[in-house]
């Protein structure tokens, strides 16, 4: 029992120390950041619209990446075919690979001399510093998160569940849609909101593909190198605050449905 105890303590400590390389980069954010300094960035348009733009361009690519994301999680959990660990490996390439590098290949996707590129130069969109190409980039290093917790949630579901409604006439679509899918959706819940809140985080891609306009991340940077740690700090520390707020905003969403369900 004392072995058990201090084993437990050992765990706690270990625990402590990770929570602790946490918090205090956050609580230093904070604490070092004056009131008054909040309230004058608040006050600059630049840095509202650049928060805002953040906030709408991941969420463009969460949703616009969920329609044909979802999708293909509940064909890569429910079927077995050659070649699926290839696409399982594809799909965490994002994840993987320097986000400096995917800027380069999704500006070298986007651009003029591209076939996406032309496509939208045809009807006046020059995708390279548009918000489209920052919501691409964004999708690009964020939508593993959701395909991955989508298939998890899907490989929970119970085939026999699924094959008893098909043997009771219901079509695949149906399948999918009231059973699967509601069986899954906790999931994939939790993949959309990671995927919404790696998109807001992101820099690295998104500076090759669009400086401007800034999405906050890039302000964040653009602050600190021309004018310093204090410059740059309140919009740091705005731009924390509302992401922590809308991630608990989320999670509590979802925690009432999932107990309004139950």
């Amino acid at each position: 029992m004392q072995k058990f105890q201090k084993f437990h303590l050992i765990l706690i400590l270990l625990g402590s120390l990770v929570l602790l390389f946490i918090i205090a980069p956050l609580l230093g954010l904070f604490l070092n950041t004056s009131s008054a300094e909040i309230f004058e960035t608040v006050k600059e348009k630049e840095v509202r619209d650049s928060i805002w733009l953040t906030i709408w361009t991941s969420m463009l690519a969460t949703v616009g990446f969920a329609i044909i994301g979802i999708p293909l999680a509940y064909f890569l959990a429910k079927r077995k075919f050659l070649f699926r660990r290839l696409i399982l490996g594809i799909i965490d390439i994002p994840v993987v690979i320097p986000h400096s590098a995917a800027g380069i290949a999704i500006l070298g996707f986007i651009s003029r001399d591209s076939a996406l590129g032309q496509m939208a130069e045809s009807v006046g969109i020059n995708l390279v510093g548009h918000p489209i190409a920052i919501s691409l980039a964004m999708a690009f290093v964020s939508v593993p998160f959701l395909i991955n917790a989508a298939i998890d949630g899907f490989s929970s579901v119970p085939d026999r569940l699924e094959k008893v409604a098909m043997s009771l006439g219901a079509s695949s679509a149906k399948v999918f849609f009231t059973i699967s899918l509601p069986l899954a959706w906790r999931n994939i819940v939790s993949g959309l909101i990671m995927m919404f809140a790696r998109g807001m985080s992101e820099f690295g891609a998104v500076v090759i593909v669009a400086y401007h306009p800034m999405i906050t991340p890039v302000m964040i940077f653009e602050r600190f190198g021309a004018y310093g740690l204090s410059y740059a700090r309140p919009v740091a520390a705005i731009f924390v605050f509302i992401c922590l707020l809308i991630f608990i905003g989320l999670r509590m969403l979802t925690k009432e449905k999932n107990v309004s369900r139950n």
